[in-house]
């Protein structure tokens, strides 16, 4: 064994110290010693670089609810050498800022901290050679409240569309509602609250999303994210003969009489809806008033209520006979004058 290895030893270092080998290892000596002195002088340039430093709200009162965000990221432009700029890029040496909440309250539910407030707390972490160019945001805002909030219910935004022949047949919402806090004014205009905006396309099983909601400054939900489910279903046109038609407006003693008594109504929806509906869901009507004021040899009649998940509903006619009827009397028009 040890035969071999002074074997394999000795055919390394023949190789490598061969008369070509060692002009080759002179020549990597010499361009890693050449690659030193170009990193040192680049290194000794001044340089703009921007790092990321997190600021934190700290110190919120019990009572109050930071209706912004607790966590912000400022955008911070350092100028100095490259060699004193490198541990702020890579080793992370600029700790995250601590806001204390009273110190920066300006208002009731508001509060500010200016340029010069953030660069200071930002170069307690830096160097005394370290010069802050810019600090982006210039200043921050952080709103607050004092606890007043209410619940409102969740609706979707954006763009969801499945596939070709189908359809959402219905929408979860997992939370089904969500607690705002926010100033007063604020509050009182939200009534509904809704999500990030969504784009999705071209599927046709149940779709589930986690998502997060609009923001809206001053405005904090709880909790900030949720689920929306959307179910699909495939589209049939189909239709219900049998609908009946129902009189409207009509005075006391009087009965409308049509022929036929019920219609046929043809929609769109999907499998799963069409097998829990009924007849009776559709409500079609013909109003009285519309005779009185035009009578007529046919009664208009109208589709005036769908069930959910039906879309593009019509009647297979628009007009039938009719009779009115008063006290044991029968006239095929109101009982009217015209001048």
């Amino acid at each position: 064994m040890s035969f071999k290895v002074h074997d394999i030893f000795r055919t390394v270092s023949n190789f490598l110290f061969s008369s070509v080998n060692r002009e080759f290892l002179i020549f990597l000596f010499f361009l890693f010693l050449s690659g030193i002195f170009w990193l040192q002088m680049t290194l000794n340039e001044t340089y703009e670089k921007e790092i990321l430093v997190p600021l934190k709200i700290v110190n919120v009162p019990q009572n109050s609810v930071l209706t912004s965000s607790e966590v912000d990221t400022l955008r911070v432009t350092l100028r100095d050498k490259g060699m004193a700029l490198l541990p702020y890029l890579f080793s992370g040496s600029v700790k995250p800022v601590s806001a204390n909440f009273k110190a920066y309250v300006r208002g009731n539910d508001y509060g500010v901290i200016s340029n010069g407030e953030l660069k200071s707390m930002i170069s307690q972490d830096l160097a005394a050679s370290t010069k802050i160019m810019s600090v982006k945001p210039e200043r921050l805002e952080f709103f607050f409240n004092n606890g007043v909030s209410k619940r409102v219910p969740i609706r979707w935004s954006g763009r969801v569309i499945p596939e070709h022949l189908y359809f959402i047949s219905g929408v979860e919402y997992a939370p089904d509602s969500v607690t705002v806090y926010a100033p007063k004014d604020k509050l009182d205009s939200i009534v509904v609250a809704y999500t990030e905006t969504l784009n999705y396309a071209n599927f046709r099983d149940t779709l589930s999303i986690d998502c997060g909601f609009r923001k809206i400054e001053g405005v904090k939900f709880q909790p900030e994210r949720l689920k929306v489910t959307f179910f699909t279903d495939v589209l049939s046109e189909v239709g219900f003969d049998g609908v009946p038609i129902q009189g409207i407006n009509l005075p006391e003693g009087k009965t409308l009489r049509l022929f036929p008594a019920k219609v046929r109504v043809n929609f769109v929806t999907g499998v799963n809806v069409y097998r829990q509906l009924k007849p009776t869901d559709f409500v079609v009507v013909a109003d009285y008033n519309e005779l009185l004021s035009n009578p007529s040899e046919k009664c208009n009649i109208y589709l005036r209520k769908v069930p959910h998940g039906i879309s593009r509903a019509t009647l297979a006619v628009k007009q039938v006979d009719y009779l009115i009827e008063e006290q044991g009397a029968t006239t095929k028009e109101p009982d009217t004058k015209k001048p």
